[in-house]
């Protein structure tokens, strides 16, 4: 699996599954950087408002925000050339799907902190 993940929609609210994902991904020894760009720092970490401002690659985007924010996210996603894109329950909107498919993206529907080992409650 990945080793450098972007988590889109890291956030401060730690009731969130973006600062879930945040920690559980951290916690299991990934590079992680949060992105959103109504945060400037999330869990002591900087905050990125897009994949496009990380240095370096990304190997693994998490996404953790509504249908149209993350289809508009995507192209970002793509330009990055991210190897693989997780869409987490809510985030896997049909229009999302759809256009994740038309950048040719490598994409997974499933709850990307159960599949790294994790359980969401623990956080």
């Amino acid at each position: 699996m990945a080793r450098t993940v972007a988590v889109i929609g890291a956030s401060t609210n730690r009731d969130k599954f973006g600062n879930k994902a945040f920690r559980a991904f951290l916690q299991r020894g990934y590079t992680t950087f949060p992105i959103n760009p109504h945060e400037s720092e999330v869990e002591g970490h900087r905050t990125y408002a897009s994949v496009l401002d990380v240095p370096g690659d990304i190997d693994l985007a998490t996404i953790y925000v509504p249908g149209p924010i993350g289809v508009s996210v995507l192209d970002d996603i793509a330009a990055k050339r991210v190897a693989e894109v997780w869409l987490n329950p809510g985030a896997d909107d049909p229009q999302v799907i759809a256009r994740a498919r038309e950048l040719g993206l490598r994409t997974v529907r499933q709850c990307s902190i159960i599949a790294i080992g994790e359980n969401p409650g623990a956080y």
